[in-house]
């Protein structure tokens, strides 16, 4: 019989708790910093292929009434805090996007890469680049791409219990292969590339169930800055993010206690030019981070006072450089007409002060939308404003609404999908857009488990074309539907 000393005992407890502690601590981690306890996954090579472009089905939070689920559908595209899923690559004259896919069962969360070929206009079969082991949505991926053209997939972790992961394509515009780089832990990934720089990375650590702001940058995302936390309010933020050249601008609310995030309120604002060396509010006034009070010089409007919740959908920047925020304000967090009017609303900062607008009405708080700023300074909305087969679900019918007057008035010129199966919802704008690739959404049921497929437009609007769910050869052309 072997003797098993006690060093060896003390040993063995040591290495337990180091890698208990490991667990605890992987959120307070340098990004670059694999996880204790979370294994590096080793890609294949290449890396294999579904037979077709299925998105995950998801819900969350279960009422006890006819519409089930405070939001729920095909979420392959949730949620608007992570962004981008696209970006058009003119080098490659392809536009490459990931999604949060799952297989013939749709019982786990594949993390899914592929890309739209405008000289062809084919889609290849996408390529699964890992299962997260989940099928909860909040772990979908994004992506960014590099000035060589390689491919990052930022694989985002809902809180802390499984770890999230960075992995870069091998070859520049090329889905074949991947490195994963770090397992660490993020959430809501939001990684801007800037020229000169790198990486500027916003995203969200939690704490305790709170969800606090952060950014980390990197010069060749493979080396990264501690986190450096950039709001902490109560219980916590929802933030949306985009770039205008070198400056990245944030929009967020905040969740009051003792509540949390179904009573998330307000609407905040500021904006880095320097790498995230300093953050400004809109009128450049330079701020002390981390915002820790409701009330401080980044606050666009007060909806807290007025007893309404905020729900962010969009930021863009107009022809001058300043931010219009795209959001929708409610009665509260349920689904169901209890909480009408929800108002699709837009904050346009116009050198001087926040103008607020809004009179566009949707049925479900998660119907999630883009904003267009045309060449023209034409508006250009295309959302899910329409009620769909699942009424007061998230999502519906696909409309496309046009602006004149910067927001003061909207037309609807246009509804994209109409006797659907199921509602259709998140439609996401690629990260400089290409005319044949302009929104690309998903659908699926609102009140049941189902089959989820991906649909897009074109700048036009001209017709919803459907990914192959079904390919017999290596590439496929989208199926027209309307």
């Amino acid at each position: 019989m072997r003797t098993i000393g006690v060093a060896s005992v003390r040993g063995s407890v040591a290495l337990v708790m180091v890698l208990y502690l490991g667990r605890l601590l992987c959120p307070l981690l340098p990004l670059a910093a694999v996880c204790l306890g979370a294994e590096l996954p080793v890609l294949p090579e290449p890396l294999p292929t579904a037979d077709g472009y299925r998105g995950i089905w998801y819900c969350n939070q279960p009422q006890k009434d006819e519409y089930v689920y405070k939001y729920s559908g095909g979420l392959g595209l949730y949620c608007v805090k992570h962004r981008p899923f696209a970006v058009y690559a003119p080098q490659a004259n392809k536009t490459f996007f990931c999604y949060g896919g799952t297989d013939e069962q749709g019982k786990t969360l594949l993390h899914m890469v592929s890309y739209y070929d405008h000289a062809t206009g084919t889609f290849p079969r996408p390529r699964i680049l890992l299962d997260k082991k989940t099928d909860d949505a909040h772990d979908n991926p994004v992506l960014q791409i590099d000035p060589q053209g390689h491919i990052w997939i930022f694989s985002a972790a809902h809180g802390t219990a499984r770890p999230a992961y960075i992995s870069v394509s091998k070859k520049p515009y090329s889905i074949d292969a991947f490195e994963c780089l770090s397992a660490t832990n993020f959430s809501y990934p939001q990684p801007h590339w800037v020229a000169g720089s790198g990486f500027l990375f916003l995203h969200t650590r939690y704490a305790g169930g709170h969800r606090r702001l952060f950014q980390s940058v990197s010069s060749d995302g493979r080396q990264w800055s501690e986190p450096q936390m950039l709001a902490y309010i109560e219980m916590g933020h929802y933030q949306i993010s985009e770039q205008c050249g070198n400056r990245v601008g944030t929009a967020f609310n905040f969740h009051p206690k003792p509540v949390g995030l179904n009573a998330r309120t307000n609407l905040y604002y500021m904006e880095t030019d320097d790498f995230g060396k300093t953050w400004r509010n809109a009128a450049g006034k330079q701020l002390k981070l981390p915002l820790d009070n409701p009330q401080n010089d980044a606050l666009v409007h007060d909806y807290r006072a007025e007893g309404l919740l905020v729900y962010l959908k969009d930021l863009v920047f107009d022809a001058q450089g300043r931010p219009i925020i795209l959001y929708m304000t409610s009665k509260g967090y349920e689904s169901g007409p209890k909480n009408d009017p929800r108002t699709w609303c837009t904050a346009r900062w116009t050198g001087k002060d926040w103008e607020i607008r809004g009179s566009i009405r949707s049925d479900n708080n998660y119907d999630a939308g883009s904003l267009y700023i045309e060449e023209d300074q034409t508006w250009k909305l295309i959302a899910p404003t329409q009620p769909g087969p699942q009424v007061y679900n998230t999502g519906g019918e696909i409309a496309v609404w046009v602006s004149a007057d910067q927001g003061a008035t909207w037309r609807q010129v246009k509804q994209l999908t109409s006797n659907s199966s199921y509602n259709h919802t998140y439609v996401r704008r690629p990260l400089r857009a290409h005319p044949d690739f302009y929104a690309l959404w998903a659908d699926g049921h609102g009140r049941r488990r189902s089959e989820s497929r991906l649909y897009f437009t074109n700048r036009q609007c001209e017709h919803v074309w459907r990914l192959p769910t079904k390919m017999t050869g290596q590439t496929a052309p989208p199926e027209l539907v309307q």
